[in-house]
């Protein structure tokens, strides 16, 4: 009789301890991992997914099983117990039946299902949906319960999770992954940028019209024709008047392929006639919609205005790649940004024109990019004005000194980033 009692206390632990196994597991999976497995036709990850599709009904089923087993395991033993130790069999059975289950039931499983948490999760899914079935009215009803009770402090269900939820989750994921060195700083840019294409707006990664290339479509035509030559860019913006009214956009390529067909003679190219109307498009337009759009017209190429109808830059379609793959132009440059250089002292010289999303890619540093876009633009917002040459600033564990101020802009910087010991170097003068 002993024997037997004892066999069948050691049944209920381990099913008692499948159960700590299986809550641990199922919390702990990853859905994204489940969900391709299922996809490559794992009938395991499918018992998984269903099982996670509703946490709640799941959870229940693995604590009221393991809440009944307990139970009776341990009233089983004081029963058993009490013929030989009687009034002392209670004593003797919290003390034996708590190290067993700590040990045995509760930190030996569920270490095993951190450990090994997809392999335990995928065994235990279909012997725990066949639970949950079985304990399905059961379940209803404690849910219905305290749902009732939390509803007297004001608690309700969970709203399901929105899109933005989704993509801090996931962005969370890849930095967690980064920091714990399995995603290269590389691949984690990329990613990081594809969600970003939602959340950017075209006025943050736009080229400003103080940095814009643009000609005078009245020049004469052969200093025109050579200023275009000159320029790096293949499509230029064509003004009339003043900078800000442009009239056409220049592709480079087709006024070359003109010069050939007319055999360089440049009096009869119509320079005007080659130039395309030009697009402009909103500053407060997302990226992902500016993708789009670029797609759908075949154009590479836009100006952006204020809400004012005022002309505020241009942006392509290399500028919203680069904002995933970094920068892909094919002229050779160094391996550092020339408008950010680092310094022997380990101080980082940068122009003020430089966007902070690229210094935080191109550093790895954590700088806010949501109080300005440049990083000219971020010193003024913390400094509260516009600094002289010279002044310096300590924000966000860096130190950032005033190097040269044009009129009202700060033209570059001095970045002394945490950990770094730089002396501070005398500025030139600034200019009127």
């Amino acid at each position: 009789m002993l024997v037997s009692t004892v066999a069948v206390i050691v049944l209920l632990l381990a099913v008692s301890a499948f159960f700590s196994a299986a809550e641990t597991a199922l919390t702990a999976v990853s859905r994204g991992r489940m969900h391709q497995l299922e996809k490559d036709g794992s009938r395991a990850a499918a018992n998984v997914n269903r099982l996670v599709a509703n946490r709640e009904r799941m959870i229940g089923a693995v604590l009221l099983g393991n809440t009944f087993i307990n139970i009776l395991t341990a009233s089983l033993a004081t029963a058993t117990l009490e013929e030989h130790f009687g009034p002392r069999a209670v004593a003797v059975t919290t003390a034996v039946m708590t190290v067993v289950i700590l040990i045995f039931v509760e930190t030996l499983p569920k270490t095993l299902a951190v450990a090994r948490t997809d392999r335990v999760a995928l065994f235990v899914a279909a012997p725990l949906r066949l639970t949950v079935a079985l304990l399905a009215p059961v379940i209803a009803t404690v849910q219905w319960l305290v749902w009732r009770v939390l509803s007297l402090f004001g608690v309700r269900a969970a709203t399901p999770e929105t899109a933005q939820a989704a993509h801090e989750d996931i962005r969370g994921s890849i930095d967690l992954h980064h920091r714990e060195g399995h995603f290269e700083r590389e691949h984690r840019d990329m990613l990081g940028g594809i969600l970003d294409l939602r959340e950017l707006q075209v006025g943050d990664i736009m080229i400003h019209r103080t940095a814009m290339e643009s000609f005078d479509a009245d020049l004469p035509k052969r200093e025109l024709v050579d200023a275009i030559i000159r320029s790096e860019h293949n499509r230029l913006p064509l003004w009339r008047d003043e900078p800000e009214n442009i009239v056409g956009v220049l592709s480079a390529k087709q006024l070359a392929q003109a010069l050939v067909e007319n055999r360089g003679e440049l009096d009869a190219v119509d320079i005007a006639a080659l130039a395309s109307p030009p697009w402009f498009v909103p500053d407060t337009t997302m990226l992902e919609e500016q993708l789009t759009a670029f797609r759908e017209r075949r154009s590479h190429f836009a100006l952006v205005v204020d809400e004012y109808g005022a002309l505020q830059g241009l942006v392509t379609l290399q500028d919203i790649l680069e904002e995933i793959f970094g920068d892909i132009s094919d002229r050779s440059t160094p391996a550092m940004r020339r408008d950010i250089r680092r310094r022997q002292d380990g101080s980082y010289l940068v122009d003020g024109t430089v966007p902070v999303r690229d210094i935080n890619r191109e550093l790895d540093w954590n700088l806010p990019e949501d109080d300005a876009t440049t990083i000219a633009g971020l010193v003024i917002a913390h400094a509260g004005a516009i600094p002289d040459a010279g002044q310096r600033f300590a924000f966000f564990g860096h130190t950032f000194e005033v190097m040269r101020r044009q009129r009202n802009q700060i033209k570059a910087l001095r970045i002394v980033p945490p950990g770094v010991t730089a002396k501070p170097s005398p500025p030139p003068r600034a200019t009127a």
